[in-house]
């Protein structure tokens, strides 16, 4: 078993039900355990390297005044703080280039992320709660 097998089991097992995971060979033991209920956790800043790592692009769609901002690294989307609070942004508000959108959990550190532009926000892309991909659109800007 290699890291990248080592990083898939934990990805899987993050995203599962399973609390507990055990695998053992004759070389290697690999034991992942995680907590059965998450608990909100302060919210971690991005730091300027991942920054500097969000995309932010054009569509190109029918119009091309459109910009989307993109999950700058894998995790669950958040579109609120807590469960009971209101969301970050809603359909129809207005952002600016240091607004908060939205918090990506990326192992059990939960990072605000900024809308790096200055617009409405047209169309949100994905729901409370989903896994999104590095560079996957979040968010409709005009």
């Amino acid at each position: 078993m290699n890291l990248e097998h080592i990083k898939l089991l934990i990805d899987m097992v993050d995203r599962s039900e399973i609390t507990e995971f055990n695998y053992e060979d004759k070389e290697l033991k690999v034991v992942l355990k995680k907590e059965k209920e998450k608990v909100a956790a302060p919210v971690k800043q991005l730091t300027q390297e991942q920054i500097q790592v969000k995309e932010i692009t054009t569509t190109e769609e029918h119009n091309e005044d459109t910009i989307t901002i993109n999950a700058p690294m894998v995790g669950t989307f958040y579109k609120s703080p807590s469960p009971e609070a209101d969301p970050y942004v809603k359909v129809g508000d207005k952002v600016t280039n240091d607004s908060i959108v939205c918090i990506l959990e990326a192992m059990k550190l939960f990072n605000e992320i900024q809308a790096e532009v200055s617009g409405e926000i047209i169309e949100i892309l994905v729901e409370d709660g989903q896994l999104v991909e590095y560079g996957q659109p979040l968010f409709k800007v005009k």
